[in-house]
């Protein structure tokens, strides 16, 4: 369904991203921001399930930063391999790469955000730095250190209650900190719990997380 194109950021750096396409008039533009995985098969197929939804799903291939083409399974050795990269990559440069995937989108109408992992924090920043018209993040275990940032567009959040990585703690503080924002909280749910790729995957909570994103976008995308 979807093809990979070239951006180009502000500051001259050259990406790939992967866009995919409605069948028809697009009704909004959507982000999709990978996890430590790069834009791998499984983020291809989350921009195609977008698409096939009515929204034109673009997803910046930011590891390019440091290496390109990278696209990673979900073994140890590749989790570890996946944090290495996604260390040699600021969050400074990876929200020019968001920011620069949202311009490609600025024909359509509107212009929404949603990230995974790694992802669900940029699409925090995202909802904080740039000009979106919503955000849905999904178990961004570094939201935490950007909590005294706040979201300029409605946000929505999502989080497994049996997420190792990420405290529940955490979630309370983001919680506490933005009132405004819906937190949701999935039982018996871990991290990455979207992804059928992984031995976390919950398809429960995938299925009711979705519905939940799909219903806030169709609220303020349209």
């Amino acid at each position: 369904m979807g093809t990979t194109i070239k951006l180009t950021a502000s500051d001259g750096h050259a990406f790939d991203a992967y866009r995919a396409d409605p069948e028809g008039t697009a009704k909004a533009g959507l982000v999709v921001v990978q996890e430590i995985f790069g834009v791998n098969s499984h983020i291809r197929e989350v921009c195609d399930g977008f698409a096939a939804e009515g929204y034109a799903a673009l997803a910046p291939a930011l590891f390019d930063r440091a290496e390109r083409g990278v696209e990673l399974g979900y073994e140890a050795d590749e989790v570890a391999r996946g944090r290495e990269i996604r260390g040699q990559v600021s969050w400074d440069d990876a929200v020019l790469d968001v920011e620069t995937a949202a311009r490609e989108l600025a024909s359509l109408p509107k212009v929404g955000v949603v990230g995974y992992c790694w992802g669900g924090s940029m699409a925090w920043l995202g909802a904080c730095r740039l000009g979106f018209n919503c955000a849905v993040g999904y178990y961004g275990g570094q939201i935490i250190g950007f909590v005294e940032e706040r979201p300029s567009c409605p946000t929505m959040l999502h989080f497994g209650e049996t997420d190792a990585t990420i405290p529940l703690d955490d979630v309370e503080v983001i919680g506490a900190t933005h009132p405004g924002v819906p937190i949701h909280v999935y039982d018996g749910a871990g991290h990455g719990f979207n992804c059928d790729r992984r031995g976390s995957y919950h398809a429960d909570a995938a299925a009711t997380a979705r519905q939940r994103t799909l219903a806030f976008m169709a609220d303020y995308l349209g």
